[in-house]
């Protein structure tokens, strides 16, 4: 308890005191029953958020997580090519010549982290590609999140393992065949890879793999199947954009396109985001927003912690992991 007994008694006020809050309403959230998805916008993965998130899952502390195609394949990346990352601390002032030297060497940056292409990207590509085209050519189809789960199942990555697999979010994920959502998967590195094994004809039907639509008729199964006035799903959201969009809207589709009104409204909202409130932006939308379109209602506790994520999430996890 030295973390949340060190946070309880210096944040106190401001968005130091919203993460207290937000952190108090997650656990009492669980206390009462709730469930809890977990949205991870950005790059939650590179930032190895995954060392908390995978005890949040062996604890049954979120029982469903909506991701990004890139924070799905990234905690699998670090997972298999850890050692050969390279951190640019001073990456303020690469030039773009120094960038241009990162791209030979095949280092793809995101921030102050290189992921090395060979040991990370192609690596995998050269493993989920046999997975890929065995289900093509048995004539089946799954979801990028399943795909993975098997190539996991499976031990075929087990020899690259370069950190304590206790620390991989997909593993733990894998091991409780947590649902996961992971709409606009197209957009990712290995959403790229897919579409070039289509187009050269390694790969018959497109639809081998399974489509965001149908992420969203799987989501709309889970809620209805989980959601209900005595055990309520509650809405942690890292960042912004389509992971988090996404899966918020399943309560308003549910209600106004399928006319089930009997299906409870999210139990609770916490967002991380240090985007500002502007002209359209969802990312810095507040809370109160959502009650317009029907995600969330006038008593939802709601809460939001305008900050750095990488900073502020393992902080809220550290207070309901009860470290």
């Amino acid at each position: 308890m030295q973390v949340t007994n060190f946070l309880r008694h210096h944040f106190r006020h401001f968005n130091a005191a919203a993460l207290i809050d937000a952190a108090d309403g997650y656990n009492k959230h669980l206390a009462d029953g709730g469930k809890m998805m977990i949205t991870l916008a950005g790059a939650m993965s590179t930032a190895e958020l995954g060392i908390q998130l995978a005890e949040l899952i062996r604890q049954d502390k979120v029982q469903i997580i909506s991701c990004t195609g890139a924070n799905l394949e990234e905690d699998i990346f670090n997972l298999v090519a850890h050692d050969f990352y390279e951190r640019v601390p001073h990456y303020r002032d690469l030039t773009a010549a120094d960038e241009h030297e990162l791209l030979k060497r095949h280092m793809n940056r995101v921030t102050d982290t290189c992921i090395p292409e060979e040991e990370a990207m192609r690596r995998i590509e050269h493993t989920v590609l046999k997975h890929w085209e065995k289900a093509d050519q048995a004539g089946e189809s799954y979801f990028p999140h399943e795909f993975f789960y098997q190539i996991l199942k499976s031990g075929d990555l087990e020899q690259y393992y370069q950190i304590d697999p206790k620390h991989s979010w997909m593993l733990a994920a894998a091991e409780k065949n947590l649902p996961i959502i992971c709409p606009g998967w197209e957009d990712s590195t290995l959403g790229n890879i897919y579409a070039g094994h289509v187009i050269s004809g390694d790969i018959k039907n497109v639809h081998t793999m399974k489509t965001g639509i149908q992420y969203m008729m799987y989501l709309a199964d889970w809620y209805t199947n989980t959601a209900t006035e005595e055990s309520k799903v509650g809405f942690f959201q890292i960042g912004g954009g389509i992971a988090g969009d996404f899966p918020i809207c399943v309560v308003p589709m549910l209600h106004q396109d399928l006319q089930r009104h009997d299906v409870p409204l999210w139990g609770y909202f916490c967002q991380i985001s240090d985007s500002t409130t502007s002209y359209g932006s969802y990312s810095g939308a507040v809370p109160n927003e959502k009650i317009t379109w029907g995600k969330l209602g006038e008593k939802t506790p709601k809460f939001i912690i305008e900050s750095d994520a990488t900073i502020v999430a393992p902080l809220v996890f550290a207070i309901v992991l009860g470290q």
